[in-house]
């Protein structure tokens, strides 16, 4: 399956043999040491390291449902009029097809699949940016897309990615697509990164947004075995990034923010969720008593400098 797609997840594996992702995992272990394939987390993807990117054909069966869920929240945070930008990959494709749906929005995107999308949604602009077409993914790339960018403002903007951490934020592993997507981020106000559990805690070799510039993160529920991605989504959380799990939980770091200024953490929503890994999401301040100690601290300080 693997050299068929390029990567597969553990939940569809274990889904076509019909086993536990216990059992999965522990065969992918055994052909990771054999050097047949990497593990990444939630599944596994042909050996190739850091510079590694599948193409669309591969990426497309890759989490399918977790995709779906992830563009129905993001669909959501788009309001009647709008302008915003996305960018390239099968989940901002996914976003698209749902934003067809929405009046009087103008998209600005330098990826074909998510222009094909949107072809012929009513009430919906298209803006593409030139450049060169690269073919594994379907979007523009180079100077030209960049250039076409420049003194653009939007509302906010929608990047994937083949990996995203708390220490780097989002990268990619295609220098030219990283570029782009930088560009993509210097337009909008707001930045909203989708991403699936299966690319939480992956690095990959360009980095395109970093966490202090992320607003959003609209992602899944981990499973409950995956401590890594809970961990990750904490680590998100603490640096003010406002993260949405699909399905109804939401864990705040912010009141969101413009580019470049990490959100404030003065009201932070505790998550929903019952249950699973990304119900341990703390908040801060987390409770009365430290919110006494901050208090009692700048009383301290200001008798001093009196």
């Amino acid at each position: 399956m693997v050299r068929a797609n390029g990567a597969v997840s553990l939940r569809e594996l274990a889904r076509v043999v019909q086993t536990s992702e216990v059992t999965v995992r522990r065969d992918v272990r055994a052909l990771e040491a054999e050097g047949l394939l990497d593990r990444r987390h939630g599944g596994a993807v042909l050996p190739g390291g850091f510079t590694r990117e599948s193409g669309f054909p591969q990426k497309s069966h890759l989490a399918t449902a977790e995709k779906t869920a992830i563009a129905d929240v993001a669909a959501g945070l788009v309001e009647e009029g709008e302008a915003v930008v996305v960018g390239a990959g099968t989940t901002t494709q996914e976003l698209a097809r749902r934003l067809a749906r929405v009046p009087g929005l103008t998209v600005v995107t330098n990826s074909l699949l998510v222009a094909q999308a949107l072809a012929h949604a009513n009430r919906v602009e298209v803006v593409m940016t030139g450049g060169t077409l690269r073919g594994s993914n379907y979007a523009l790339v180079g100077s030209g897309a960049e250039q076409s960018l420049q003194g653009l403002r939007v509302s906010r903007a929608f990047l994937s990615g083949s990996g995203l951490t708390a220490e780097r934020g989002l990268s990619t592993s295609n220098m030219l697509s990283a570029s782009v997507d930088r560009a993509l981020v210097q337009a909008a106000a707001e930045v909203v990164v989708l991403a699936d559990h299966t690319k939480l805690g992956t690095d990959t070799m360009f980095q395109t947004v970093p966490t202090d510039v992320m607003t959003r993160l609209v992602t899944d529920e981990p499973p409950p075995h995956d401590e890594r991605a809970a961990t990750e989504l904490q680590a998100l959380a603490d640096q003010g990034v406002q993260i949405t799990v699909a399905g109804g939980s939401v864990a705040s770091g912010g009141d969101g923010g413009m580019v470049g200024r990490r959100p404030r953490r003065e009201s932070p929503l505790p998550v929903q969720r019952r249950g699973g890994p990304t119900a341990q999401l703390r908040s801060a301040p987390a409770s009365m008593l430290e919110q006494q100690q901050v208090a009692e601290r700048v009383r301290v300080a200001d008798m001093r400098r009196r």
